[in-house]
């Protein structure tokens, strides 16, 4: 590692950026390095993010102070935008030079090596790198060279997956920042509800509505931030997490500045009482969500779901008062000319944003002076959002004084040409079969699918075994490496011979891969041939092509396709998997949404899924799917609890208006 932090016990702060003066203030408050979005291809794409030329001298001037900066690329690209994605990496190479792109689509790492990238790899936490003999296979892409780790693990776990880390990759973690509801690269909530895919970097949040469930009305699956503050001290004796990483890439130059400072302060001059009394109190001030260690500490996790608490980004600075016409807010901390105050959630009627003009004393009077049809109820919560300090915006001014003197980057063309890889010509007859949530000891075994479980094990008949399909969990996490090597073994034992894995990782399983068959499972989250491509670089026999496609890619894809593809035909499939509950969220139990859907909540084995009253149903478009080439074709079956009403819909997802 060539920052300034090579100390391996030193590790680097890495500050987000969604946009220029965000840049600057990381810059300015001296972070080790930066991460940062372009405006394509990337997972934050609400933030304003850069264009390659205007980046190209950000980094400049980031480098003249030996701060690093990764560019984040991790979004799914489709068979249509390789040849664009590939461009842009290329231009990136030529011209902008960040030190790494950080991926989840495995298509990044082909298009890397044909665009002559020579920085480094970083998977992102969307890849799905969950459990530790993952690693070995990350480092078998020759390309990675470091893994962004998921939020939900504790610190026994991170140390799990430090011990299996191999030679040439290291570690990055999460310290500070929001907490999605849903595993990372495990959530369809918002693709499913309106096409908008938080894989490619557009989600509108429904985890974070009200929903009724019993009769209680609240934000049963909104998060509360991580902040793991002063338990940094724990992570800081991790040799092989070189990077503390900081998300809020849609956040101000207020909170990127508070919380670097915070962290530095954390990192460097933990031993100093009245240091870290500063650090605890800027993290207070960083206008972010209330926080909690999350699962941080394993004997003492904390829930970040609570109805009770509010779950809005921001300081909560009070609740307006006074008659509709004149309401105002008697703030809890002194309000500063620039201050941009939230009135309400965006889901909530009254709800704005408003600009402080001048300085309000705490404990003083701000008249709001809204329109009318903007003037909120009494008693809504305000937040501040952003915040402007002078010392600050002094700061910034200078940095973007010193830029304005960087010469311009003059870019050229792209000269990339697309590479793919050559379409497989494998052809046989059209399967279809029912997956199986649990098997049943009267129900044939033969030609069906079943999740990988002990009891499913248990009821599976050895001589029929080889003609089922095993479908390996989305997630797995590093205490069920071992459980989940064991029933893979069992059900070879059994006689199974062909299994669907459910991250590309998961081959870390199979000791002979090449006595059986393995597909990449919907997901893996597969919507490219060069994808397709490095997983059968990875012993993949075939795939199932993530279930987020439309029409269009869907029917162009076999042509393409370097294996044999298939796809989830029908299904019930969960809104997202996650790792918590909400103590007042009872599993089996239908909720509702605030535009009438209902859903419920099953667990399995370590994570809770969370399912839809509707089903994806594409099974009248076999026939075309069939003509195009696809040959495997599955069902997704789930036992439907009491209480649950499946409500009659087209089940389209996103076949109709493509994925966004």
């Amino acid at each position: 590692m060539d920052s300034k932090n090579s100390n391996l016990n030193t590790p680097e702060i890495l500050a987000p950026a969604g946009n220029r003066a965000s840049f600057l203030a990381a810059i300015a408050a001296g972070t080790d390095a930066i991460y940062c979005g372009l405006k394509s291809f990337s997972a934050r794409m609400e933030a304003k993010n850069f264009n390659p030329d205007e980046l190209a001298r950000l980094i400049q001037l980031a480098h003249s102070r030996d701060i690093r900066v990764y560019v984040t690329f991790n979004s799914l690209v489709k068979s249509a935008e390789l040849e664009g994605a590939g461009q842009t990496v290329m231009q990136l190479a030529e011209w902008v030079r960040p030190d790494a792109l950080i991926v989840q689509d495995l298509a990044l790492v082909q298009l890397a090596r044909q665009a002559g990238f020579q920085g480094e790899l970083h998977l992102s936490t969307l890849a799905n790198v969950t459990f530790s003999s993952a690693l070995n296979i990350c480092k078998k892409l020759k390309g990675a060279d470091r893994v962004v780790l998921p939020r939900e693990l504790n610190i026994d776990e991170i140390k799990a997956m430090a011990a299996a880390c191999p030679n040439g990759l290291t570690l990055e973690a999460f310290i500070h920042g929001a907490l999605c509801y849903g595993v990372s690269g495990r959530c369809y909530w918002s693709s499913y509800m309106g096409g908008k895919s938080g894989l490619r970097g557009r989600c509108v949040q429904p985890c974070r509505r009200l929903y009724v469930h019993q009769k209680s009305r609240g934000r049963h699956f909104s998060c509360q931030d991580l902040s793991v503050d002063v338990l940094v001290k724990v992570l800081k004796t991790v040799p092989q997490v070189q990077t503390w990483k900081i998300e809020g890439r849609k956040k101000g130059p207020h909170y990127v500045y508070y919380t670097v400072k915070a962290y530095q302060m954390l990192r460097d001059q933990f031993s100093d009482p009245q240091s870290k009394r500063a650090a605890l109190k800027l993290l207070e001030m960083a206008l972010g969500r209330p926080a909690t260690h999350y699962n941080f500490l394993p004997q003492r996790p904390q829930n970040p779901l609570n109805a009770a608490r509010q779950t809005g980004s921001g300081f909560l600075m009070g609740k307006t008062k006074g008659p509709r016409d004149r309401s105002y807010l008697v703030p809890r901390e002194e309000l500063l000319a620039g201050d941009t105050l939230r009135i309400g959630y965006e889901d909530q009627k009254g709800h704005a944003l408003v600009r402080v003009k001048k300085s309000v004393p705490r404990n003083g009077k701000f008249y709001l002076n809204l329109p009318a049809q903007k003037v909120p109820a009494r008693g809504t919560v305000v937040f501040l959002t952003d915040r402007r300090e002078k010392a600050l915006d002094q700061m910034i001014t200078d940095l973007e004084t010193e830029l304005d003197q960087l010469p311009p980057v003059k870019m050229g063309a792209s000269n990339f040409s697309l590479k793919l890889p050559r379409p497989s010509r494998k052809h046989g007859p059209a399967v279809r079969m029912d997956v199986y949530r649990f098997l049943k000891g009267g129900r044939k075994s033969g030609s069906l699918g079943f999740w990988l479980s002990d009891s499913n094990l248990k009821t599976l008949k050895q001589g029929p075994a080889k003609y089922t399909w095993c479908w390996l969990p989305p997630v797995i996490w590093p205490q069920s490496d071992d459980t989940v090597k064991r029933l893979v073994a069992t059900a070879g034992q059994k006689g199974c011979r062909q299994f669907v894995l459910n991250a590309p990782w998961q081959t870390a399983f199979f000791n002979k891969p090449k006595d059986l068959v393995l597909w990449a499972g919907p997901f893996c989250n597969v919507t490219n041939p060069l994808a397709i491509k490095s997983l059968a670089d990875l012993g993949f026999a075939g795939v199932l092509l993530s279930p987020e496609l439309g029409r269009k890619d869907y029917l162009a894809m076999p042509a393409s396709s370097p294996l044999p593809l298939g796809m989830v035909i029908s299904a019930h499939w969960p809104l997202c998997v996650s790792r918590i509950v909400a103590d007042d969220v009872k599993t089996g139990s239908a909720f509702t949404s605030p535009r009438g859907e209902q859903g419920w909540v099953a667990r399995y084995e370590d994570d809770y899924w969370i399912f839809p009253n509707w089903q994806l149903d594409l099974q009248s478009e076999i026939e075309g799917l069939e003509r195009a080439g696809y040959r495997m074709f599955f069902n997704l079956v789930e036992p439907i609890p009491r209480g649950v009403n499946m409500k009659k819909r087209p089940g389209r997802w996103n076949w109709k208006i493509d994925l966004k």
